[in-house]
């Protein structure tokens, strides 16, 4: 397992494209991918899952990935989270 805090600077505004656009870097992993933030631990392959959390510039979340290419997943997120628009 792989674990690393990130802080979103990517804008993640109300909008279903970025969060759309997170869960297709997160689909093209063979791990499993999670986004931990307050006590929640969201697949960060499940849009329905990924747009109750509403993630913000500036928040602070977890990424977390197990499996074969989770430190590839965790870094391909982060990539995502922290690339400006």
């Amino acid at each position: 397992m792989t674990k690393k805090p990130v802080t979103i600077q990517n804008n993640m505004d109300m909008e279903a494209r970025p969060i759309a656009h997170l869960v297709q870097e997160a689909s093209q992993y063979a791990s499993q991918v999670f986004i931990e933030i307050d006590n929640k631990k969201i697949n960060a392959k499940s849009i329905m899952g990924m747009m109750s959390l509403k993630l913000q510039k500036g928040e602070r979340i977890t990424v977390v990935a197990e499996g074969q290419d989770e430190s590839e997943a965790v870094a391909g997120i982060e990539d995502f989270l922290v690339a400006s628009n």
